[in-house]
């Protein structure tokens, strides 16, 4: 499936995996998002069905600090994603003070990322990410990661595995297209929220969501 089919996909989806899970509101169980399926194994004789859920796929990128990020490094963490670019001139500012204020709540909890690929790698070098965070005020690149690496791999992992918008759009301000979505994974790789990082209420649910996580580590 070619990446801008893709992305169609992933913009019906965002709005559609936000509303899912209870609907009472009343319970701190927070859903499984994404797509799933039955997978059949067979011990001791006995064939047993399991549910294979949606998890994110294995990458290896570079952060402000020149170091490689790959899925071990958040191996059992919990963790919330993003994509961006620092010259961006619509929505990112507003996202990456929004992001501010989760790491600035949960930046000391060693249980803990962030992971905010750039979609701009040619011109968000290690250095420019790097000057980038310390003027944001990020003291610690091993809570939030600010990544860079093969473009193509950052927009199929932002599109497949985040489920969320992330392409080239000559036409768009800046020359990409992108959502605002913050995605909530837990220890295990799976999607458990997705919230309008552009919204204050939204980021305030997003904080309300990540302590049922932690509180499972």
């Amino acid at each position: 499936m070619k990446l801008r089919h893709i992305c169609s996909l992933a913009i019906i989806l965002v709005p559609f995996l936000n509303s899912c899970g209870p609907m009472n509101g009343q319970s701190d169980e927070l859903p499984i998002l994404g797509h799933r399926y039955a997978e059949e194994r067979t011990v001791d004789g006995e064939t047993k069905t399991d549910t294979v859920y949606h998890q994110i796929a294995d990458f290896s990128f570079q952060n402000q600090d020149g170091e490689t990020v790959t899925n071990e490094t958040v191996k059992g963490k919990v963790y919330v994603a993003d994509f961006f670019f620092t010259s961006c001139p619509t929505i990112c500012p507003v996202m990456k003070s929004e992001m501010l204020r989760v790491y600035e709540r949960f930046g000391d909890q060693p249980g803990f990322k962030i992971l905010s690929h750039s979609i701009d790698p040619t011109f968000d070098t290690v250095a420019l990410l790097n000057d980038y965070s310390a003027r944001l005020g990020v003291e610690d690149a091993s809570t939030w990661h600010f990544l860079t690496g093969d473009q193509e791999k950052i927009f199929e992992i932002g599109q497949t595995s985040y489920m969320t918008t992330a392409m080239e759009d000559k036409e768009k301000p800046g020359g990409f297209l992108h959502s605002g979505a913050f995605v909530l994974v837990d220890q295990n790789g799976h999607i458990r929220g997705v919230y309008d990082g552009t919204k204050s209420d939204q980021v305030d649910k997003l904080m309300n969501d990540i302590p049922k996580l932690l509180s499972n580590s």
